[in-house]
């Protein structure tokens, strides 16, 4: 009796708790948590956050924004090794939630559904983006194995060389865009177009045309090759106007990455640079009063900074060499007002503010590479209207930022006729607007005066710079924990490369 009961008394507890466990799983389940997440919505957030700040090294190489002090503001301004700042691309584009991860899983996730071909496809291409701005930065980075830790669990990505990263960046692009389709879903989640496959195609061929024009010193036939597929009419042709600018709007609650750099605690530590302003007053190019501003208070928030100046004339930019002791010893010093310098600053109310938009790939650009292109020889077209027609572009593409900033028509006519287009000067002249045209876009702006060769800047003489800089920097080094993390894949990186140092070209810079 004694083990029957034993029996009994077990299969009733066990009844019992397979009684306690029913509807255990729903009851546990959160009735309006998520359980999977629309690709559209990472596709978005990927755009969203390829806007990333390059004010510390990228802007201040190509001598639009400068800063004179050392310590956490450090970078560029003095070809100096500083890794807080160096590092910003690398870890914002492979961060968890960055770009990289949210368009590997998006590609892994739509490849094989008809019904998202547009998604796969869109995402091909703005992967290709990421990786040219990564490529352009660093030379070799993780690329087949990047963004694939939940996918694959690869934690510590193999390092690819910068020159296969390209090859394929140039399939991507040509595939990716030949494949998008009106006739399939559109995307309506895309912040760049609302899913408009005609912008995409668009947008696709202008990539290409850029990564094409990346091989000017290289590859003369690489690059005509595929200068001829980024131009070809049957391909969905290039940007034609500002409204295929790619951007992103940002708002007063989703701030421009780089607000708090001219709005915030550093307003009175930045200006512009001397280089840059020299070139727009020389010229006498209106945008300058758009752009540039001394204000009576710099120190102070906008509201409070008192009396702005915005007469051209009376510009000044600060130049490069000095720290913020040395730079009272520069010629024409103006002196101080406060704990402010006397130059030129960015006008808070137009290209510095809070809402900014962030421009990626732009008509203006656009015409200006086709401008070089078909002087090179590699495509048709005229030179001189492609020219005007990309200045002209970014003059008008201002008022995006502001109606403040909007430059009348008649004023752009002003300029071209009093800046004429020289056949002989063809090169120098397209860059040199190129330059202007990707200000605040310093991640091309760099990548193209690297290209070029244009403008023609003064060295940054500094005393304190790195000495693998001979004249400029060449690329930004890894990030310090890459070196202990993920050690033995940099390591092979840098034999393959050369030396991490900031002098070592990327491999279309040779």
């Amino acid at each position: 009796m004694k083990k029957l009961f034993i029996y009994v008394t077990a299969f009733s507890m066990l009844a019992g708790a397979s009684s306690c466990d029913k509807g255990f799983e729903d009851v546990n389940k959160n009735p309006v948590l998520a359980t999977s997440v629309d690709p559209i919505y990472l596709f978005s957030n990927a755009e969203f956050g390829s806007a990333i700040a390059t004010q510390f090294y990228q802007m201040q190489i190509v001598q639009q924004i400068n800063s004179p002090y050392t310590g956490v503001m450090e970078g560029g301004n003095h070809n100096t090794v500083y890794d807080p700042n160096s590092n910003a691309n690398f870890n914002s584009l492979y961060l968890q939630n960055g770009p990289v991860n949210l368009l590997t899983t998006v590609i892994a996730q739509t490849k094989d559904n008809p019904a998202r071909a547009n998604l796969y496809n869109m995402s091909r291409i703005w992967k290709a983006y990421v990786f040219m701005v990564l490529v352009d930065t660093y030379g070799d980075v993780p690329y087949f194995e990047a963004g694939k830790a939940f996918l694959e669990g690869i934690n510590l990505p193999k390092y690819d060389d910068q020159k296969v990263i390209y090859d394929d960046i140039l399939k991507e692009l040509e595939e990716g865009t030949k494949a998008l389709d009106s006739s399939k879903p559109i995307e309506g989640g895309d912040l760049f177009f609302k899913g408009n496959i005609a912008q995409w195609k668009k947008l696709g061929n202008s990539l290409l045309l850029r990564a094409a024009m990346r091989y000017s010193k290289i590859d003369v036939t690489k690059a005509k090759q595929y200068v001829a597929k980024a131009t070809d009419p049957a391909a969905g042709g290039l940007q034609s106007s500002n409204a295929d600018n790619a951007l992103i709007a940002f708002n007063s609650t989703f701030n421009h990455p780089l607000a708090g750099y001219f709005q915030g605690t550093e307003r009175a530590n930045v200006y512009l640079g001397k280089a840059f302003v020299d070139f727009l007053k020389t010229t006498k190019d209106p945008r300058l009063k758009v752009i540039a501003v001394k204000y009576e208070t710099p120190s102070n928030p906008i509201a409070t900074a008192g009396a702005e100046d915005t007469t051209p004339a009376n510009q000044q930019g600060m130049p490069y060499g000095y720290n913020e002791s040395t730079v009272a010893t520069a010629p024409d010093f103006p002196g101080k007002i406060g704990s402010a310098f006397k130059y030129s600053q960015i006008n808070r109310r137009t290209t510095g503010k809070i809402d900014a938009p962030e421009f990626f790939i732009t008509y203006s650009q656009t015409s200006l590479l086709l401008a070089e292109a078909v002087q090179r020889g590699w495509a048709t077209g005229d030179v001189k209207a492609l020219y005007e027609a990309g200045v002209k572009a970014h003059m008008a593409q201002m008022a995006t930022y502001d109606v403040l900033a909007t430059i009348p028509a008649a004023s752009q006519d002003e300029y071209l006729a009093a800046n004429p287009f020289v056949p002989a000067k063809a090169l120098e002249q397209i860059n040199n607007q190129y330059w202007v045209s990707s200000f605040l876009n310093g991640s091309e702006a760099w990548a193209n005066f690297r290209r070029s060769g244009f403008p023609v800047l003064p060295v940054n003489t500094y005393p304190g710079k790195d000495p693998s800089v001979k004249d400029f920097i060449k690329r930004l080094v890894y990030p310090v924990r890459e070196k202990s993390v993920n050690e033995a894949n940099y390591k092979e990186a840098v034999a393959r490369m050369g030396a991490d140092e900031l002098g070592t070209p990327v491999f279309w810079d040779k």
